[in-house]
């Protein structure tokens, strides 16, 4: 395998876990040296064991910015500076909607899924500049490309989508590239803790989602962490280095369409008597 990262410095938030933890993996197995910042203390702790000499844990919950500080400066104290930054920790947030919406939750979702990667990226990029470049990745979604996964969710990664695009012209003169991933029906535990399971819980039943979430897209097999993970891997690495204020969906082909459009067996539900006349001249 190729060392598409040999030599680099990586952060990655959220890394203990999901795609944090399939990205960790993956960038280790590409020769970078990882600060992994998450609130998982165990299973930190497991990862520096795991990957000796390649790996440091910190405790970090990203609506705090002093554990983010904390978390990059270890980045150039123990392995000498800091190439990317992996934006990605986050949970469902609130699932109410506009009219029910609580404000406490609001901000507690927002502060999580944009306060928290915009923070990462103001303090990531001191250290970039003093390596003459860098890579941050954020982590959006389709959920802010289009309606249907939640409200303050949506809201979240459509900021986190724009604050790529803003960020990505304001550091294109440090030779600093970022780029926003937008991962489509995903399996990680998050899933799990959208619908109240605990986060012990979650980890437990993930692979329960499997099945499910191949039937949700054109492709039929289930987005794996990994599939994200290779996505990062590419924007972390010299092979984008022309790559910069992207949205890169990942989504298995979600966003094509309807369902009706790739699924011989669905008709429209919004229009179901176009649906109706659309599959019997295609069954014809």
């Amino acid at each position: 395998m190729s060392a598409r990262l040999e030599g680099k410095v990586a952060a990655i938030t959220g890394g203990c876990s999901g795609i944090g933890l399939a990205t960790v993996e993956e960038f280790v197995n590409h020769g970078a040296r990882v600060v992994v910042a998450d609130v998982q203390d165990e299973k930190g702790l497991a990862l520096e064991q795991r990957f000796p000499e390649q790996v440091a844990y910190s405790h970090c919950d990203v609506t705090l910015e002093g554990d983010i500080i904390k978390a990059l400066a270890l980045a150039e104290s123990q392995f000498g500076g800091l190439d990317i930054l992996f934006n990605n920790a986050g949970q469902g947030g609130t699932s109410s909607g506009l009219v029910d919406m609580d404000a406490d939750a609001w901000d507690k979702t927002l502060a999580l899924l944009l306060r928290g990667p915009m923070l990462g990226s103001k303090h990531a990029v001191p250290l970039m500049r003093k390596r003459g470049e860098g890579s941050i990745i954020n982590t959006a979604s389709i959920a802010g490309l289009e309606a249907g996964w939640g409200f303050a969710y949506g809201v979240a990664k459509a900021g986190v989508i724009h604050m790529s695009k803003l960020s990505a012209a304001e550091l294109g003169g440090d030779n600093i590239r970022v780029n926003a991933i937008c991962p489509g029906f995903i399996v990680t535990p998050i899933l799990g803790t959208a619908m109240g399971l605990s986060r012990q819980q979650a980890d437990q039943t993930a692979h329960e989602f499997e099945e499910a979430a191949g039937q949700m897209q054109p492709l039929r097999r289930p987005g794996m962490p990994e599939d994200i993970a290779k996505a990062a891997l590419y924007l972390a690495s010299d092979d984008a280095r022309f790559v910069t204020g992207t949205a890169h969906v990942v989504d298995g082909g979600i966003r094509v369409g309807q369902r009706v459009s790739w699924d011989t067996t669905a008709t429209m539900p919004i229009h179901e008597p176009m649906g109706r006349i659309f599959k019997s001249v295609r069954d014809e």
